[in-house]
């Protein structure tokens, strides 16, 4: 794509969010519980629309080289970013559930399940790329001095009876090579005899031809069928087309070369950008420097005479805090400075005494509040449906102006080399000079209206009472963590954690490989009072939102709705440790590994527990991002501790753990990621009270067993034909988790089996024998996993309350009847 073509993109993005903006203020007023149905539909098409425009933004700033444009999109990235998952909050509110069922909105837009896809920036990776690579050489050198060193061309040593078994095996297969090619010559001799006695017909030259042109044509003519067949099929839609796949390897390398062409472009325009910022801002201080200082002085001046004359005093300078001097010229005149200079310590002194007043009658009307009239209101206000106020609006609103004033409509005419703009650089910088100018002039004119104070009116320096800060008790001062190694060095704390384990190098996962497809009857499911289960389509999303957005970016983490901790919570087989995996490769994170197994035996006593859990959270926060990981999370739960697990003491973790979790504040991008396939054997209290996110994982439906048998089959470099049923194998599956498949592929699919596949096809039934071996999760088991969360319980509540509901309606039909 062209210049022109993304400055097209990007004129049509902000028409949609200028779409998106004027529906923001409805949203904001409180909806009566009735109309909750509507209120998540507007929510979930709004949420759709910003995902559309987050996935447009990231192009954008991905293939966008100008270096001022490429600011903007960033802004406007991550705040539409943090507007997706703020709105994801409120869904989860209204729908009080972690998944929702978005078909019908789908349908109604004109979308494809695609468009519902999280987009994960491609700046996470890029723009830290030499960070990660400077983290993977020193966690290999610490990993490298670790590994004992084994002497050269020495032999593994073998058990006697092992090696008895390895010869017998050999000498059995030499056998049988021998048996088979003894054979094969009898079965030559056989045949060659046969044509000996018997002799060979003989043919005219007439019937030859014809029977090798009927042989021919009849050849010809079933391949010819065949292949009209296959074309109608495809036709129709009943059979995939096959890709081509040397003109799709071709196109995506020129694609991908485009755009690595037009990243090396980016990083020589901002080098460019970063001189001529530090040049122009040089340049300014020099030529208006002087001009500015003295003009500001002048102004100053001048208000000091005006303020004077007016008043017959000189007046009070306003604050650094307050602004400066920048309050005097805000286009005031000198009696309005000193009346709103005035009047910000009269509210201050009105707001502590009206304070006081509000706190007196609080208590007298806690005491009074106990009538059922003031109850059923209270009631009220908690049920009634409402969207919180965004932190991310104002953001997009102020990108968006900055877009309508500046960039809009302009094209590579402007820009013809994709260069920066001097003009709205040299804007920018002046205004930065005149603030750092304005800095220095307030201390020097401080100093100027002490001295005119004491020649002119013979009196001393009068301080500024500054407006009081409201210091809440209910807020309460945070909790600063003691730190149990000020002396130690990161590097050095590093390396101790990567020693004993619990820092580990994480594969690499990317999410799009946890497969699984959408859940097309959600919506009808829920109309038939019926729960969907969620599909792994859904995991996959929870876990882009919860997991990667917020620890890809700082911005987005400051601002955003914060989670700690998420909880996968599903048997096992269905992929919680790579989507552990995934979050770290994505978001570039380290990997923290606390899980009780792996805390056996190190840092004994209650000092050691604390230490570690200090040292773990200390090297997050200081590398970020970060992922903690907790497998078997129930164990540091457990209602009773089994016998055979009382030495590793699995709860010895668990105080600590919460303490830590408690400090991480909005900006540290540190996350807690537990799995368990166990959470029946966890206190529901305490599990509830650490992970503030638990997402079940239930067994894959249909269609996306559908997808994980076909992609799983080609991805071992197979191509689906249609002697493989893979409906069939879907069906047949059923109760079997995406583990199990890949399980049964991989010992059906081997090598030698790959190379027969030209000569025999593959068939379903190869399959059969392989997975009726591996056990499948019945759906007791499956329900033993589900919890009562908070969320759920008031999911239940909700249902009930609206099942009373109907019924009293019915009954109120009856009786009019």
């Amino acid at each position: 794509m062209s210049e022109g073509a993304y400055q097209r993109l990007w004129d049509s993005s902000h028409v949609t969010l200028q779409e998106l903006l004027d529906q923001e203020q409805p949203l904001l007023e409180p909806v009566s519980p009735r109309e909750r149905q509507s209120f998540q539909y507007r929510l979930s098409s709004i949420y759709l629309y910003y995902l559309g425009l987050m996935r447009r933004f990231d192009t954008l700033y991905d293939q966008m080289v100008q270096p001022q444009k490429r600011r903007l999109l960033r802004r406007l990235l991550d705040s539409v970013a943090g507007r997706v998952l703020e709105l994801k909050d409120d869904l989860v509110r209204a729908d009080l559930s972690e998944y929702h069922c978005l078909d019908r909105v789908l349908q109604d837009l004109k979308l494809t399940p695609a468009d519902l896809e999280v987009p994960i920036p491609k700046y996470f990776l890029l723009e830290q790329s030499t960070i990660l690579k400077e983290r993977e050489l020193m966690l290999a050198e610490i990993l490298s001095r670790m590994e004992p060193v084994t002497a050269e061309g020495g032999f593994p040593e073998m058990h006697r009876t092992e090696a008895i078994i390895l010869l017998q095996r050999a000498e059995r297969a030499r056998q049988g090579r021998l048996r088979a090619t003894f054979m094969r010559e009898i079965r030559k001799e056989e045949q060659d005899r046969k044509i000996r006695e018997d002799g060979w017909h003989k043919f005219n030259q007439n019937e030859a031809a014809i029977t090798v042109q009927k042989v021919w044509k009849g050849y010809l003519q079933r391949k010819r069928t065949q292949q009209d067949r296959r074309t109608e099929m495809e036709f129709i839609g009943m059979l995939p087309s096959p890709p081509s796949q040397v003109e799709n390897a071709g196109v995506s390398y020129q694609a991908g070369l485009g755009e690595d062409i037009r990243r090396n472009h980016q990083i020589e325009k901002e080098e460019e950008f970063q001189l001529a910022m530090v040049k122009t801002h040089d340049a300014l201080k020099e030529t208006e420097g002087p001009d500015m200082k003295e003009k500001l002085k002048e102004q100053i001046r001048q208000w000091f005479i005006e303020c004077h004359a007016l008043t017959g005093r000189f007046p009070d300078y306003p604050d650094e805090s307050l602004g400066g001097s920048y309050l005097i010229f805000a286009d005031k005149t000198p009696e309005q400075v000193k009346m709103e200079l005035e009047a910000q310590i009269q509210e201050s002194k009105k707001k502590d005494q009206e304070n006081n007043t509000e706190k007196e009658k609080a208590k007298k009307e806690r005491k009074q509040k106990k009538g059922k009239k003031e109850k059923t209101r209270k009631g009220e206000a908690d049920t009634m449906l409402k969207v919180w106020p965004s932190r991310f609006i104002p953001v997009i609103n102020a990108g968006h102006e900055e877009y309508m004033n500046v960039w809009k409509n302009q094209y590579g005419s402007l820009y013809p080399k994709q260069s920066f703009d001097a003009e709205a650089l040299r804007v920018e910088k002046r205004k930065e000079v005149e603030n750092e100018i304005r800095i220095q002039v307030d201390e020097l004119m401080r100093q100027e209206l002490k001295s005119l104070r004491l020649a002119v009116d013979r009196e001393e320096g009068r301080p500024l009472k500054h407006p009081k800060k409201k210091t809440g008790k209910k807020a309460g001062k945070k909790k600063k963590e003691k730190d149990l190694t000020p002396n130690r060095s990161v590097d050095s704390l590093f390396e101790e954690l990567v020693v004993f384990g619990f820092l580990r190098k994480s594969e690499t996962v990317a999410l799009k490989d946890y497969i699984g497809d959408y859940l097309y009857l959600g919506s009808i499911l829920n109309l038939a009072k019926k729960l969907p289960m969620p599909s792994l389509f859904d995991i996959r999303q929870n876990v882009a939102l919860y997991g990667i957005l917020r620890l890809g970016s700082p911005d987005i983490h400051s601002m955003a709705p914060l989670i700690r901790s998420i909880l996968l919570v599903g048997p096992s087989g269905m992929g919680k440790k790579m989507l552990v995996k995934a979050v770290c490769t994505e978001t570039g994170a380290n990997l923290f590994d606390l899980s009780p197994g792996n805390l056996q035996g190190k840092y004994p006593g209650k000092m050691g527990v604390q230490m570690i859990v200090h040292i773990v959270f200390k090297v997050a926060r200081l590398l970020q991002p970060s992922v903690i990981w907790i497998g078997n999370a129930e164990k540091n739960f457990y209602k009773r501790v089994p016998k055979e697990e009382k030495e590793m003491d699995p709860k010895r973790i668990k105080k600590d753990l919460t303490k830590a979790l408690r400090l991480l504040s909005p900006g540290d991008r540190v996350m807690l990621i537990g799995t368990t396939d166990q959470p029946q054997l966890a206190e529901m209290k305490g599990l509830c009270r650490t992970y503030e996110r638990i997402l079940f994982m239930p067994r894959p439906d249909y269609a996306s067993r559908y997808v994980l048998w076909r992609q799983m089959i080609e991805a071992r470099g197979v191509q689906v034909t249609q002697n493989l049923d893979i409906s069939a194998l879907a069906k047949v599956s059923d109760g079997y988790t995406p583990g199990h498949i890949l399980q049964a592929i991989h010992s059906v699919l081997t090598e030698r089996r790959v190379l027969q596949l030209s000569k025999r096809p593959l068939v379903a039934s190869e399959f059969l024998g392989h997975l009726a071996k591996l056990g499948p999760v019945y759906r007791e088991e499956e329900e033993s996993l589900k919890l009562k969360t908070p969320l759920g319980k008031r999911r239940v509540k909700l249902i009930e309350d609206q099942d009373a509901e109907e019924a009293k309606l019915a009954k109120e039909k009856k009786k009019r009847k």
